[in-house]
């Protein structure tokens, strides 16, 4: 399947997507308010380092791997039983940690006991959102793009029925309550997909561990963790240092356009996440790598560019029908998150290189320095400009981040080959 068709089939999903998860927030803004939004992005930020523990962070290798084996069932069953192995172990230590902790959880991420269940009922549910999120990176290794639109589509239906119930009802405990429950919800949909594809078999998940494939998919996990542990954990910090140095009122603000703009991002990173890394790890040549690149800069650029340009002059009309007023100073925020938007997508079209060509090395040192720079340049640009601080540091970082990266695949997009 060509970019732009899987273009065309995430543009529906996203479309459909952004719509609900728009709604979500405008749920979140008017039963919890600014200081809500901010509790939801730590949890939610939470969710996405425990998940990487728990699934044993091999996903990105299961895509990789599924897409080149695609035609060998021998080894797609060796590379599956030993996913599925993996990961069983992984959620059990990882289940075990948040059950054992959860009182600690509560009062770290919301100053508050009164939230200790929710990560009891998190680390109950926890087996099945790594099912899930393994059965999601096989059907994208598998290329099945119809499948994977159909499961985010019911996703994201679950998610706005869930937080729409739960938190008008219970409020923030309601809305944090979703979130526990929504990807287990959603297993269910992706088993009967899978279930009935064509190339599932059974035995594809009931040999042993395979150590030649344990080796490869422990590349990926050292690239997984360290995007658990240095981004989403940056973002914690950094809500919970504006949190304690300025308000969470003002953290619920950074919060807002931090989700603006992973709701319209949300057809690029759909696109890169299904269609480029399956794509990358295909192709051998450099010159066919460039082509691709390039391809994808002059198709996807653009979109990121005339939407951001959009946001940017409906921000006003935005704050007001996606939150409510008590969101206005908000308004100061877009410029400079919008920038660093276009530097972020500029950048992770490159990214996608290093997941694709197993690049662990190179991943890592460049996740750790640019998460600890964005913390670093948050806190310093925070006491001078407040809280646009953030935004200034954000696009700041990204801009270098893109010109580390055009430096270390020179070769591939610059020189001639």
């Amino acid at each position: 399947m060509t970019l732009i068709k899987t273009s065309v089939l995430s543009a529906i999903a996203t479309a459909i997507t952004m719509i609900n998860s728009f709604v979500v927030v405008k749920i979140i803004a008017v039963y919890i308010g600014p200081s809500g939004m901010a509790f939801i992005g730590q949890f939610q930020n939470f969710i996405t380092v425990l998940m990487s523990f728990a699934t044993g962070a091999i996903n990105g290798g299961v895509v990789k791997y599924t897409a080149e084996y695609r035609e060998d069932e021998q080894q797609k069953q060796k590379l599956w039983s030993t996913a599925l192995r993996v990961s069983f172990i992984a959620t059990l230590l990882t289940a075990g940690v948040i059950s054992s902790l959860h009182h600690y959880l509560s009062a770290f991420f919301f100053k508050s006991d009164e939230f200790q269940s929710i990560f009891l009922i998190f680390s109950a549910t926890l087996f099945l959102f790594v099912l899930n999120s393994l059965f999601i990176a096989i059907l994208n290794g598998q290329k099945e793009i119809k499948k994977l639109v159909t499961v985010n589509i019911i996703s994201s239906f679950v998610s706005l029925c869930l937080t729409t119930s739960f938190a008008y009802r219970w409020g923030l405990y309601g809305a944090l309550l979703s979130y526990t429950t929504g990807q287990a919800l959603v297993f269910f949909v992706t088993l009967v997909f899978v279930f009935k594809s064509q190339w599932f078999k059974f035995k594809f998940f009931t040999a042993k561990l395979d150590k030649n494939y344990l080796k490869k998919l422990s590349g990926y996990t050292a690239m997984a963790l360290t995007s658990a542990l240095t981004m989403p954990v940056s973002q914690m910090l950094i809500r919970d240092y504006i949190g304690q140095s300025i308000s969470w009122e003002a953290a619920g603000y950074w919060e807002g356009v931090w989700r603006i703009s992973n709701s319209y991002l949300g057809l690029v990173t759909t696109t890169l996440g299904i269609y480029y890394l399956p794509r990358l790890s295909e192709i051998k040549e450099n010159k066919e790598l460039r082509k691709e690149i390039f391809y994808g800069y002059k198709v996807i650029l653009p979109i990121v560019i005339s939407s951001s340009i959009a946001i940017y002059y409906l921000r006003d009309f935005i704050i007001l029908v996606l939150f409510t007023e008590k969101f206005t100073p908000m308004r100061d925020l877009f410029l400079f998150q919008i920038i660093g938007n276009i530097f972020k997508i500029a950048s992770w079209l490159l990214g996608f290189l290093m997941h694709a060509k197993a690049m662990a090395k190179t991943f890592i040192v460049t996740e750790v320095i640019f998460s600890l720079s964005f913390l670093l340049l948050s806190i310093v640009c925070l006491e001078s400009y407040g809280i646009v601080g953030v935004t200034i540091s954000f696009a700041v970082n990204y801009f270098i981040y893109l010109l580390v990266l055009v430096f270390i695949f020179r070769k591939i997009i610059i020189e001639k080959l």
